[in-house]
Parts: C-alpha cells; sequence; structure tokens
C-alpha cells in the first residue's frame, strides 16, 4: 500500500490516462479520487460513471450530450465529457461496455472533442480520463471481448489495487476507521478474538464488504465490545473451527500451532515455500512444527524452535 501509494503520488502530476484494475470493493473509486486530488486540476469536477449501469439507447447522450429539441420533449444538456472539463471523467467498470460504445469511447479519446446527439459541431474538451475494471483488460483483450486500440488508449499508465487478503495489516486499521465513521452516542471496541476473525477471513469483497459487517455489527452491538459470537457465521466459522477446539482437547500452544502449519500447508498444496511465505516464518521453523508429534505431550524434535515461533495471532492471520 506504501508503494501504492507513491505510485499514485507520481501519477496524479501528469495528464496521462490511468487504468486502474482491482477486484470488486477493493477501492478504485478512492484511488481515482486520489489522482485527482493530487492533479493540477483538483479544483475541477471529478464525475463518475458506472459504466455497467448505461443503457445502451442512451450512452451517447450520457457520455456526450444532446442537442436541445432533438425530439419532441427532449431538453438539450450537456454529457458527461463536458460537465467534467477542467477536471477528471471515471468510467467504473470499462469492460462492460459494448462493442459499439467502446467504438464510440475510443473517437473522443482519440482527439478529445465531443459532439452532442443531434448536433452539428464538435467540442473540445479539457478532460483527463480515469477507467477502471474489475476485470483484467489484456485477458478480455485477448479473447476478443475488448477492443485493443481502447485498452492501449486507457492503459498509458495502469495501477493495480491490491485485495484486502493480501494486506491483512490493514484490517484492524480499517475497522478503527470504520468504527469513528459509524459509531454515534457511544464508544465501541473489538475484543482480540473477534479481531483475529475479521483478519484471518478472504474478504470476498473487500474493503466495501468489511464496511458493511461493521454497519451490521455497530447497529445490533447491545454491550462496549463487539465479541467473536457477534460476527456473522461465514467469518467465524473458520476461526473458531481451528482455534476454538484446541482447548477442548486439550491441545498445547505447540500442538495447535503444529497443527495449524499443516492445515496451511495443505492449502498451498504441500508447497512449503508458499507456506513460509504465508505465514512469514522460516523453512527452519517451518520444518520444526512439521516435526512436532501433534499426537505425543513430547515434540519429536524442534522444541526450542517452536517455542520461538510466531505468535499466535500472526499465525490466524495469515489464512489464505
Amino acid at each position: 500500500m506504501q508503494e501504492l501509494r507513491a505510485r499514485v503520488a507520481r501519477v496524479a502530476q501528469t495528464n496521462f490516462t490511468v487504468l486502474i484494475e482491482g477486484e470488486s470493493g477493493a477501492g478504485k473509486e478512492l484511488v481515482a479520487r486520489e489522482l485527482h486530488r493530487g492533479s493540477h486540476r483538483p479544483r475541477g469536477p471529478f464525475i463518475a460513471v458506472n459504466c455497467a449501469a448505461l443503457v445502451e439507447s442512451l450512452l451517447e447522450a450520457e457520455l456526450f450530450g444532446i442537442e436541445e429539441r432533438t425530439a419532441t420533449g427532449v431538453r438539450g444538456r450537456r454529457g458527461k465529457f463536458e460537465l467534467a472539463d477542467q477536471g477528471t471523467l471515471f468510467l467504473d467498470e470499462v469492460a462492460d461496455l459494448s462493442p459499439s460504445a467502446q467504438a464510440k469511447l475510443l473517437r473522443v479519446l482519440q482527439d478529445m472533442s465531443v459532439e452532442r446527439v443531434g448536433g452539428q459541431t464538435t467540442r473540445q474538451v479539457d478532460t483527463r480520463v480515469i477507467a477502471a475494471t474489475n476485470r483484467s483488460l489484456s485477458s478480455l483483450v485477448q479473447s476478443g471481448q475488448f477492443r485493443p486500440d481502447l485498452y492501449y488508449r486507457l492503459a498509458g499508465v495502469e495501477v493495480c489495487v491490491p485485495p484486502l487478503r493480501a494486506r491483512r495489516d490493514d484490517v484492524p486499521l480499517l475497522v478503527d476507521h470504520f468504527l469513528v465513521r459509524y459509531r454515534r452516542a457511544h464508544d465501541l471496541s473489538v475484543t482480540s478474538p473477534a479481531l483475529e476473525a475479521l483478519m484471518a477471513y478472504d474478504w470476498p469483497g473487500n474493503v466495501r464488504q468489511l464496511g458493511r459487517v461493521l454497519e451490521r455489527l455497530i447497529a445490533l452491538s447491545a454491550g462496549p465490545s463487539i465479541l467473536l459470537s457477534d460476527l456473522p457465521s461465514d467469518i467465524s466459522h473458520e476461526y473458531e473451527h481451528v482455534v476454538s477446539d484446541a482447548p477442548a482437547r486439550t491441545e498445547s500452544l505447540r500442538a495447535w500451532s503444529s497443527r495449524y502449519v499443516r492445515l496451511v500447508l495443505e492449502r498451498c498444496q504441500g508447497n512449503k515455500r508458499r507456506a513460509c511465505d504465508t505465514l512469514d516464518i522460516s523453512y527452519h521453523t517451518l520444518q520444526s512444527y512439521l516435526d512436532y508429534d501433534v499426537g505425543t505431550p513430547q515434540a519429536s524434535a524442534g522444541t526450542a524452535a517452536l517455542e520461538a515461533g510466531p505468535p499466535l495471532q500472526a499465525l490466524v492471520s495469515s489464512t489464505s
């Protein structure tokens, strides 16, 4: 994320078209707004357009405008490109544009001039275009679903927003942010087990999903703290399955850690290097966990390495 912020700060100073790629809910529009705020046109308008919601028959009028009395009862208006003049136009989910819409967009991007529906003249606009997609445009180009000339026009500078599961250390910071943002009359905290479960979850909906979950928890909270039992079952289930049954099995921390490491290794399809990266431990420490015999009270080898292993929270938050 530090690298992403530095890249955004550098790119913002240019007028180049930017393509932002990332999963839904990862924060692509937030990056686009940062690009706008850090540019030479922060006082200009920031106009966001959801391309997936554009109706094909109204697309030209929405993007390029329409002249007065083009049809009965139609009032003339400026399109999004004109509204964003001297500012930034954010085209979200650009991959969802139809082939004909892609051709029309390409024509405008080539010389930054628009012709309103029913008009006879073109209008020059000084608009910076930022596009975003939750799908790989290069893959869509290869499969013939996206125009290559439009792709090369949009992908002057590419910015990739990582999913939340790739930056789990951000979860506690985001939780604090949402607690401050949404709470009203009372302070609210999150217990350590609940926070560890939130860090262990993969968040397919990314930051947007985390925000909605925190909204629900804050609205339904009856006490001063959010407990593990308060979390939705799909978030707390795996954490409880891996962690909470350890006391019931009268399992030592070393035995539990060894069992957890084996679980992670299984998810990594037996790739020990990948498991080390996931757990953030050395190969020697990984092998020590694997050498420990969970079924006996004494470790077969590597006891010292096990005791020096990562803390519980680091293990739990590394689930992938």
